[in-house]
């Protein structure tokens, strides 16, 4: 074979690894993450690292989908159908101590957006005055607890109001008057919506009234799982879109509703920038004292029977 020959076949080969390298590359490790709830305001840091670009510059090919079933998401994750889920903290040390292998690998949301709200123009004025009064809740359980803490911090007790499960209609509950109060409401949310409807709400935060502060969204992953390197890479793009989003907020808004122009309204942008100071600059993050308070206060209440090891709650990746 002449030296032209040999010549000629290296650099074929060499563009053809070139080629499937460039390939390789460009698909990215496959991560699946899966949303709470469909895509709002809440989940900006993903949506910021994803348009951005850093997830890919991490090698990763996120995948990102809203579930059909809000409560499926954590299980998923659990029985190894996707790598990872946007949970609650309160829901997380619930389904720990039930038994799911999982943990929580980062912070999206680094404080409580649950609140009690009440019509701003209504004669209750401090929680003394919720004393016979119809509160409406979504779901038991902890938001039950919530507003018992918070009756307990006025001298009452959860006897001392009506309680009526209006399922996820809070807002419009307390717009028709069917009840006084609505508790599980969350103040980026609700307050915005019932002040563009013209009947503007007073919120009643429940950190202030005797509730631990907790972290509102995280994510978790397969507990067996968490070791693996893609997720670190993961939580690294993710503090970058924190980043990006904190320093350049319009521009965020912009690539926020790129791809979801049905969310260009008043009441997202309204979320969107009452959301912003609430995001964790730093996800990756874990405050194990934090954790621990707030998983005694899980059983305190009886929530929990058991407080778990960290270690199996929630890590910081290493």
């Amino acid at each position: 074979m002449s030296n032209n020959n040999k010549s000629l076949i290296f650099i074929l080969t060499l563009m053809i690894l070139a080629l499937f390298s460039a390939g390789a590359a460009s698909a990215g490790e496959k991560i699946t993450l899966l949303l709470d709830w469909f895509v709002n305001p809440d989940h900006a840091p993903i949506i910021v690292a994803q348009e951005m670009g850093y997830f890919a510059d991490q090698g990763l090919d996120v995948e990102i989908t809203a579930p059909a079933n809000p409560n499926d998401p954590p299980k998923l994750v659990a029985a190894g159908k996707a790598d990872l889920a946007v949970s609650y903290q309160q829901q997380h040390h619930l389904q720990v101590a039930e038994g799911l292998p999982l943990v929580r690998i980062a912070t999206l949301v680094a404080t409580p957006l649950n609140a009690l709200v009440v019509m701003a123009d209504s004669d209750i004025k401090t929680l003394a005055d919720l004393k016979g009064k119809t509160v409406g809740y979504s779901v038991g359980g902890f938001e039950t607890v919530l507003l018992k803490i918070m009756l307990e911090s006025a001298g009452l007790t959860i006897d001392d109001v009506k309680l009526v499960n209006v399922n996820f209609s809070l807002s419009p509950s307390l717009l028709s008057k069917k009840v006084d109060a609505v508790i599980g409401a969350f103040r980026n949310f609700e307050l915005n919506q019932m002040d563009i409807e013209g009947h503007p709400g007073r919120a009643f935060f429940v950190e202030e009234y005797g509730v631990p502060a907790y972290d509102e969204l995280i994510i978790v992953a397969n507990s067996s799982k968490a070791g693996k390197a893609k997720l670190r890479k993961f939580v690294n793009a993710l503090e970058r879109g924190v980043q990006y989003l904190v320093n350049h907020p319009q521009e965020s808004w912009k690539l926020f509703i790129k791809h979801h122009k049905d969310l260009d309204d008043e009441l997202n942008k309204r979320a969107w920038a009452d959301t912003l100071s609430r995001f964790a600059l730093r996800p990756g993050a874990l405050d194990r004292n934090r954790y621990s308070r707030f998983a005694g206060f899980l059983q305190q209440q009886g929530l929990v029977k058991d407080i778990p090891s960290m270690d199996t709650l929630a890590v910081e990746l290493q």
